[in-house]
C-alpha cells in the first residue's frame, strides 16, 4: 500500500506500507499516481478526474464510500462533477456530501474486500 501526498505522512512501519511525498502544486500527487499505477492496481480516491485516468489504465478504483468507478459509470460521474462545479462557480450553493457514516465505512470495507478476494 502506498500513500501519496504533498506533505509528509506518518504511516505504520511495515514492509507493506509506504508513503511518497511529492512536491506541492496543482495535480502533482495525481500525476505521480497516474504515472506509477499499473493495470490491476487498486486505487482509493474521491478525485473523479484522477479516477477516470486510472480506470482508463485498467486500475480498480474505489472512492472512500465504496463506490467502484468503472468504464461504464465514470463518464456520468465526470459529467455530474463538472455540472456541480459550474453551479458552484456561478454562486449556486450545492451543499456537500453527507457526513461519513458507519454504513459508509462498512460499504467501503466490503467493496475493498471483494476486490482483494478477486486478486
Amino acid at each position: 500500500m502506498t500513500f501519496v501526498a504533498n506533505q509528509l505522512l506518518e504511516v505504520p512501519r511495515s514492509s507493506f506500507i509506504s508513503a511518497v511525498k511529492v512536491a506541492s502544486g496543482f495535480d502533482v500527487a495525481d500525476n505521480y499516481i497516474v504515472e506509477h499505477a499499473n493495470k490491476g492496481d487498486i486505487v482509493i480516491t474521491q478525485d473523479i478526474p484522477l479516477a477516470a485516468e486510472l480506470v482508463e489504465k485498467g486500475c480498480a478504483v474505489l472512492n472512500p464510500r465504496g463506490e467502484k468507478y468503472t468504464k461504464e459509470n465514470i463518464g456520468q460521474r465526470l459529467g455530474m462533477r463538472d455540472f456541480m462545479d459550474s453551479l458552484r462557480s456561478s454562486g449556486v450553493p450545492t451543499g456537500g456530501p453527507d457526513a461519513f457514516s458507519k454504513k459508509d465505512r462498512m460499504t467501503f470495507a466490503n467493496a475493498l474486500d471483494s476486490l482483494l478476494i478477486r486478486r
